[in-house]
């Protein structure tokens, strides 16, 4: 949509007062609008009215073209290995590079937008992100959202200190439990459903609700929570960065469930263009070579 504008300076002679008229063209229709106005002690604030008309119209077209080319992710910052902040202060992971990958072979641009994760749903609805791409949980959210067919499969488990004595899921009766919130973890423990895991969580001693994971295995670390329920990716992700043997999984699974890309529910034009392009990758073996940068290859399921 383009328009050009016309201003004309002119004298009425029927009595010798300076008028202006200004023609405005829309290109592609030719559809014209014209104002004529006279006196010249209005020029001056017509004229700076049209200008900010026109700003404000070549603003909102310059950001519908700008959307139109953009794919914009949303994700938790604090979730490695599939998206976080890297000591450089850049945003990398197992899933931006995904993203990356969907974007270039679509002609996209990426705009990696951190989110606040309880703050998804809104972020998503706002139109402020296209999808919700970090560690995605589908499973009990399957109508919630317009979703990829899976591409991960992943276990919620609890991590403990190596010498806590605790082995099994019933050692952590009368225990203090970090979960971060809205996450899988908590949605599994608060399951009524899951009679299990509903006892489970009724023994611990407290089950304290973390914004992100880095924080609560700080806590860990620092004894003030003796357990973490977390995915199974991003705990082996922390204990490797923390000293050898330091820290264990415990070999019960709280739950198991699996990743998605997820859409605004009933948005399945641009998930459709995603699924596409990532079964593209995994048909051609590039899918399968960014898990293996991640250390995620035995939990890729897509093309299986």
């Amino acid at each position: 949509m383009i328009w050009a504008l016309k201003l004309t300076f002119f004298s009425a002679h029927d009595n010798m007062t300076q008028c202006y008229q200004t023609t405005i063209v829309k290109c592609d229709t030719g559809q014209k609008i014209s104002v004529r106005d006279v006196g010249m002690e209005n020029i001056m604030k017509k004229i700076v009215a049209l200008i900010g008309t026109l700003v404000l119209a070549f603003g909102m077209l310059t950001g519908c073209g700008s959307k139109g080319n953009t794919f914009t992710v949303g994700f938790d910052a604090n979730f490695p290995p599939y998206g976080y902040r890297a000591d450089n202060g850049d945003y990398v992971g197992f899933d931006l590079d995904l993203a990356k990958e969907v974007c270039e072979r679509n002609g996209w641009e990426l705009v990696k937008q951190p989110i606040e994760w309880n703050s998804k749903d809104n972020e998503l609805k706002s139109g402020a992100i296209d999808c919700i791409w970090n560690g995605f949980t589908i499973n009990g959210r399957e109508d919630l959202y317009t979703w990829t067919t899976p591409y991960v499969d992943n276990s919620q488990v609890f991590v403990v200190p190596a010498n806590s004595g605790v082995s099994a899921k019933a050692d952590l009766a009368g225990k203090k439990v970090a979960v971060q919130k809205d996450s899988s973890a908590l949605s599994a423990l608060n399951d009524e459903e899951n009679a299990e895991n509903i006892a489970l969580r009724d023994s611990f001693k407290e089950l304290i609700e973390y914004a992100d994971y880095n924080t609560a295995f700080m806590d860990l670390e620092q004894g003030a929570v003796d357990a973490v329920a977390i995915d199974i990716g991003v705990a082996s992700y922390q204990i490797e960065q923390r000293e050898a043997g330091a820290f264990v999984m415990l070999s019960e699974a709280l739950a198991t469930e699996q990743y998605g890309v997820g859409f605004l529910l009933g948005n399945e034009e641009l998930r459709d263009k995603v699924q596409k392009t990532l079964d593209e990758m995994a048909a051609d073996g590039t899918f399968a070579k960014i898990a293996e940068n991640w250390g995620l290859t035995d939990s890729i399921c897509i093309g299986k």
